[in-house]
């Protein structure tokens, strides 16, 4: 089990991160948040969970223990695999996920793709009375260097399909946040974050 990891950033996207430990190349898949701290060429420090599967392996890192142990806890409920998990910390972050779960709040659990009615009375049935309590702000830090929201299109609709919406759902979502006033150059981390907000809606 990899529960953690510290080494230099090579690359970040959207949703992941390559990680350079002792002269290896690790691609971790995380949450936008997450990826938009990491900055190429500095180091950083991932909480990391390891799924194996028969024919993968796939390593998730969070900006905190208190990100992964949720991320862990909502795939004890049938039905929620990683991905899916991730998608729901990539909507909320942990706190107001943790929140949400705890308080029964179904309307907010399925504004996440892939998590119907029914999906979300059951992660709260079972969840509730055992959710962790995450703490901080969901690793995000400060944003990546300013690019025009038009520039970051693709890559906001690349993430949105990757966490479960439809290409239609996705380029409607992020033309609908080209055009406001708050995404006039903004970064590309932003413009998905106000992506997903829409989404939600």
């Amino acid at each position: 089990m990899i529960a953690s990891l510290t080494g230099e950033v090579l690359t970040a996207r959207l949703d992941s991160v390559v990680v350079e430990v002792g002269g290896v190349g690790l691609l971790v898949h995380t949450t936008p948040a997450t990826a938009a701290a990491a900055r190429p060429g500095e180091s950083m420090r991932l909480a990391t969970s390891l799924v194996v599967r028969e024919d993968s392996l796939t390593l998730f890192g969070f900006a905190d223990d208190d990100e992964r142990a949720l991320f862990e806890q909502v795939q004890t409920v049938s039905g929620v695999g990683p991905r899916l998990a991730l998608a729901m910390l990539a909507v909320h972050p942990p706190q107001q996920l943790a929140t949400a779960i705890a308080g029964g709040d179904v309307k907010a659990l399925t504004k996440v793709p892939g998590i119907g009615k029914k999906g979300a009375e059951r992660i709260v049935l079972e969840l509730r009375d055992k959710v962790v309590s995450a703490s901080g702000d969901g690793g995000q830090a400060a944003p990546q260097a300013v690019v025009p929201a038009t520039a970051g299109g693709d890559q906001v609709a690349e993430a949105l399909i990757g966490l479960g919406w439809s290409a239609k759902q996705a380029e409607d979502a992020v033309a609908k946040v080209a055009a406001r006033p708050e995404a006039e150059g903004a970064n590309t981390p932003t413009v998905l974050r106000l992506a997903l907000r829409e989404l939600g809606r």
